[in-house]
């Protein structure tokens, strides 16, 4: 039995909770998982999966035996590439979990850092910030781009490095006569925007939570007329209907390119919100997460966010 493989498919099945979609996740047939999942537990003399009609979860020890596949497959990470970094060669994947406003401005990250590293390969994943930060914790992820506030006070076991602050802009479709290309309409309050039909994003999201204190501050609350969690569907809803919407500059930008849509920015009260990357304190950084640290460091690319659709470098 090859171990570390198996530990990779308990992680699947533990990350996709779906024993055919663990499977499919890890190129192989789904008996060929169960199978390889029975091995292992003949290999500890325990069970590790619940089973039932479905997947259930693991079992005690199961959770015991994830808790080392994580360790023992970041070490084996760890060690390969550092190997070929001394040979010369700089590759492998980095996971980065990115809350969905910042999706922008990772895109552009991820881009970056192949053009410096063409044997890095980002992988990019749009997630709440809660899961980021349970992602790291987890060695899910090697980093994080988000919301710097929810981890600063309580950074004991995350590294934060600051990139730039997001300022917020109501979006709608633009109406006849309104600024062209790139160019922003007037100034508008919060608690004139709060007097719109909005789009918002759902109430577990950590944007929401900006946004929500921010009509607070200005004497206001609002009732959305839709909610999402996908930044795909705001930028939609608002080229099909009436609808207008609160998002932060750096994905103002990327709604704006399909065209039709105007953006003001948003005053009293002023908000701008720090977002940086984020990493796990006690996990030792591979190569390749040195690499893109790196870069998250360099002026070049500070430089680059300044101009980046109203992000504002910190």
């Amino acid at each position: 039995m090859n171990l570390l493989a198996s530990l990779r498919y308990l992680l699947a099945l533990h990350e996709h909770r779906h024993f055919g979609r663990a499977a499919q996740a890890c190129h192989i047939t789904q008996p060929a998982l169960s199978n390889a999942l029975r091995a292992l537990e003949r290999e500890f003399g325990t069970p590790i999966v619940q089973r039932g009609r479905a997947y259930a979860g693991l079992t005690p020890e199961g959770e015991q035996v994830l808790a080392t596949a994580r360790r023992m497959l970041h070490e084996h990470t760890l060690l390969q590439q550092e190997l070929a970094r001394r040979a010369g060669q700089l590759e492998g994947r980095l996971r980065l979990g990115v809350v969905p406003t910042a999706v922008p401005v990772a895109a552009r990250f991820a881009a970056r850092l192949r053009e410096r590293h063409p044997g890095i390969r980002p992988e990019l994943r749009s997630m709440a910030s809660q899961d980021i930060e349970s992602g790291l914790q987890q060695l899910g992820l090697d980093l994080g781009l988000g919301f710097m506030e929810r981890v600063g006070p309580r950074a004991g076991g995350f590294a934060t490095l600051a990139q730039y602050r997001e300022h917020y802009y109501l979006v709608r479709r633009s109406a006849p006569g309104a600024p062209a290309g790139d160019a922003l309409g007037p100034p508008l309050s919060w608690a004139e925007a709060a007097a719109l039909p909005l789009a918002l994003l759902t109430p577990d999201m950590h944007n929401r939570h900006i946004v929500d204190a921010a009509f607070a501050r200005a004497g206001v609350a609002v009732q959305p007329a839709l909610e999402t969690d996908s930044t795909l569907a705001l930028g939609l809803s608002l080229q099909a209907g009436d609808l207008c919407s609160v998002m932060p500059g750096a994905l103002v930008a990327a709604v704006r390119a399909a065209g039709g849509l105007s953006a003001q920015p948003l005053v009293r009260p002023e908000v701008a919100t720090p977002v940086g990357f984020i990493t796990l304190r006690q996990a030792p950084p591979t190569p390749v997460l040195k690499a893109a640290l790196a870069l998250a460091r360099d002026a070049a690319w500070h430089e680059e966010l300044a101009h980046c659709s109203g992000a504002l470098v910190v």
